[in-house]
């Protein structure tokens, strides 16, 4: 629990009560360290994991530095998804009105002539760099007043390859803006275009501490063979005590095979990736929220932003790529005290490099018990893959609009 309150930090009372309304009391660590740098006027650029509570750092200051009278939009918020647009809108509306400001959204997908009459009037605009750019070639919305500018998850923009789209659109901003620059790195390209979008920035790194006491989430690490791995993870989803599952894969049509594959042994599963429509995305959202198909087999990007407070599994049934897509993954379950299980799939000439992520994340035990050669060249007796309960290594959660719901009627949050 932090030791300041967001007054200390410098923040409002009316946003002090509109964050008091929905349960928000305490800043996280990453909102400690940014928030009095944006009310300053600096540039920040910051490195923190999903879930550590990094969009109200921004929000919170962003609502405080505009005013009602100002000319519109005075910020852009630009966003790799449609899903985490949407999340940030979701988070920062309440803030918003509480000063009377307005934010619009716009992304693919939807009818863009009703998101360019939204931008037109909105003081707070978050954006997806494609659609944004659509909306600019056709003079629809002018970027000129534009006060401060957050890129959000830049690394994932990049990984995405909206590079050009970004500078574009950043170059159309007024040198004179304050920008803000989120990223779970900083190094590589993200740094590049980090010194290059700022001026004289303030630099924060947030690296939560891995808690090896809290029971949260178990970790299991399970050795396959390709040709079994549709059967192991039939034998997962068959287990009676699970609930919300996502299951993670590399590529769109690995998703579309797979829900294909499950359904041949009478398991029904929803696919969301990158080539389905946003209607699509946001439907097979709800139903998976509302329990009427309890498996999502989801690609890391389309699951960026999803934030469902029952998910009690996530799968890898395809191995995540580095530590950080660990961390995203894990991170949609074991939350607000909620026990959670992560089981990760690995072929045998994954071993090691899995073995590395395993161990970079104070997992090494848990892997080790999968019986499979591990990075020191070590490797545990075998355990069936049976793990300890570990928390993933990212801190509580922000509260998002379910868990202020839930907050309210009594139920206990994220």
């Amino acid at each position: 629990m932090s030791s300041k309150s967001f007054a200390d930090l410098g923040v409002s009372a009316v946003v002090v009560d509109a964050l008091r309304a929905r349960n928000i009391t305490d800043p996280f660590a990453i909102q400690n360290l940014v928030i009095p740098d944006v009310l300053d006027g600096h540039d920040v650029l910051a490195k923190s994991p999903t879930g550590s509570g990094k969009t109200l750092a921004f929000a919170v200051p962003i609502v405080e530095r505009l005013q009602a009278t100002d000319r519109r939009p005075g910020a852009l918020i630009l966003a790799p998804t449609r899903e985490l647009a949407l999340q940030i809108v979701d988070d920062m509306t309440e803030l918003a009105h509480a000063r009377a400001l307005s934010v619009a959204c716009v992304y693919g997908g939807a009818g863009i002539q009703r998101q360019i009459q939204q931008a037109r009037k909105a003081h707070i605009l978050v954006a997806t760099p494609g659609r944004l750019e659509d909306i600019l070639q056709r003079r629809a919305v002018t970027l000129e007043h534009i006060k401060l500018l957050v890129l959000d998850e830049a690394d994932r923009m990049l990984d995405m390859g909206f590079r050009p789209a970004v500078d574009r659109i950043v170059a159309r901003t007024p040198r004179t803006r304050q920008t803000l620059f989120f990223s779970a790195t900083l190094e590589g390209d993200a740094g590049t275009i980090a010194k290059a979008y700022t001026t004289d920035a303030r630099r924060h790194e947030h690296v939560p501490p891995v808690d090896h006491d809290a029971p949260e989430t178990e970790h299991r690490f399970v050795k396959v063979q390709h040709e079994a791995k549709v059967s192991h993870l039939v034998r997962e989803l068959g287990d009676q005590e699970r609930g919300l599952t996502i299951v993670f894969v590399r590529t769109k049509r690995g998703a579309d095979r797979l829900v294909k594959r499950l359904r041949d042994h009478n398991v029904t599963a929803l696919a969301m990736h990158g080539d389905k429509t946003q209607s699509q995305r946001e439907k097979a959202l709800a139903r998976f929220e509302r329990g009427e198909v309890d498996t999502l087999v989801a690609t890391d990007v389309a699951a960026r932003g999803i934030d469902v407070r029952d998910v009690t599994h996530v799968i890898n049934y395809d191995m995540p790529e580095d530590r950080d897509g660990y961390v995203h993954r894990t991170g949609r379950t074991g939350r607000a005290g909620r026990s959670g299980i992560s089981v990760t799939f690995v072929l045998g000439d994954q071993a090691r490099d899995m073995s590395k992520i395993a161990t970079d994340l104070g997992l090494h035990k848990e892997f080790s018990l999968s019986g499979m050669p591990t990075s020191t060249g070590g490797g545990g007796g075998g355990g069936g893959g049976q793990g300890q309960r570990r928390r993933p290594p990212r801190p509580g959660q922000r509260p998002g609009r379910r868990e202020r719901e839930a907050s309210r009627s009594g139920r206990s949050g994220r």
